[in-house]
């Protein structure tokens, strides 16, 4: 593990066991939610993790912070596997990760006040006094932009860009290394969602904070992340620096997400690349390459054999046979002929 490397995710999976639908039947059938995922975020960095709905994000993020647990592979935040750790330890090292959800107002308890919100995690790690735990609410707030009068009301009252607010103040309550940002823009309007952004890259140079932002907007993700993951069925497709996968994406999938931005030029026309066909089932995935029934450039080896994250140049990687050694000598006598 780097110096430098907070987390370090090392081929984690997690698949869900459901049950048959057939009378009498013993068979398991299992939904292969994360499958093999890789990937490691240095201080101070936002890394952004993008897919369609279904992907697996939010899994992964609840893996990471040990809200459930990992089939196999390893977690390692500041240098430890949070697989091996259980009860006081965990709670411990839950001090540094904190997370922001993606419904504000489903993730507040609408029965308790700002105050009671935002000092819970006090609460919980039983740290500060009382006078203490009042002072440092009173601060959380003015950090996020919200008035001290909203002290003693509830969730409510305030409008969802307010709600994302404070969930936000309660997430830094304990100053975190690590937060989890599981869609936490998504429910915003666009004009609410500038101002969240915003708020988060004042907090993040303000406190060192290192972020995982969990979207399905690549627009959002560009403007705020240092180095993105593409996730595809439970996978990871393409990962690299932020603006070397938006201006070279190399994978199929990567390439077929970003032809599909809008482009706010009427007059500009964009070729956008259609992925044919329904997203399969995470319960039966196609064997080889997971996208293999939809990519427009599938091959017969697609379909046999599982790609591996390739590197294709310093700041990016790619889990696609078009980049195999053997595609690539073909494509070179092609060219050479």
């Amino acid at each position: 593990m780097n110096r430098n490397t907070l987390l370090e995710v090392k081929n984690v999976r997690k698949y869900f066991p459901i049950q048959d639908k057939k009378m009498f039947s013993t068979k398991k059938h299992y939904v292969q939610a994360v499958n093999d995922v890789s990937f490691s975020i240095n201080e101070g960095e936002t890394f952004g993790l993008v897919g369609e709905s279904g992907c697996g994000k939010s899994t992964l993020a609840r893996l990471i912070m040990g809200l459930i647990k990992a089939d196999s592979g390893e977690i390692n935040f500041e240098g430890r596997n949070f697989l091996d750790l259980s009860g006081k330890e965990l709670r411990k090292s839950r001090k540094s990760m904190q997370m922001v959800f993606q419904k504000p107002y489903e993730s507040l308890n609408p029965k308790m006040t700002v105050a009671e919100i935002i000092s819970a995690p006090f609460d919980i790690h039983r740290v500060f006094s009382k006078q203490e735990r009042v002072r440092k609410v009173k601060e959380l707030l003015e950090m996020v932009g919200l008035s001290q009068q909203y002290l003693n009301r509830y969730p409510h009252e305030f409008s969802g860009g307010q709600r994302q607010r404070i969930g936000i103040a309660r997430a830094i309550a304990l100053h975190p290394k690590l937060v989890i940002c599981d869609e936490a823009v998504s429910a915003l309007d666009v004009s609410i969602q500038s101002q969240i952004l915003n708020l988060l890259n004042d907090l993040q140079k303000e406190f060192k904070l290192t972020y995982l932002f969990i979207s399905h907007d690549l627009s959002v993700v560009r403007h705020v992340s240092d180095k993105i993951g593409v996730m595809y069925l439970g996978e990871m497709v393409e990962m690299g620096e932020a603006e070397t996968v938006y201006k070279n994406p190399k994978h199929p999938y990567t390439q077929a997400l970003l032809s599909a931005i809008p482009v706010p030029d009427p007059t500009f026309k964009k070729k956008q690349i259609i992925l044919e066909g329904d997203l399969p089932s995470p319960v039966n995935p196609p064997s080889g390459c997971r996208l293999s029934s939809r990519c427009p450039y599938v091959m017969p080896i697609c379909k046999e054999k599982k790609p591996e994250l390739m590197n294709l140049g310093p700041n990016q990687s790619a889990a696609c046979h078009l980049f195999s050694d053997s595609k690539l000598e073909e494509l070179d006598h092609i060219a050479s002929s």
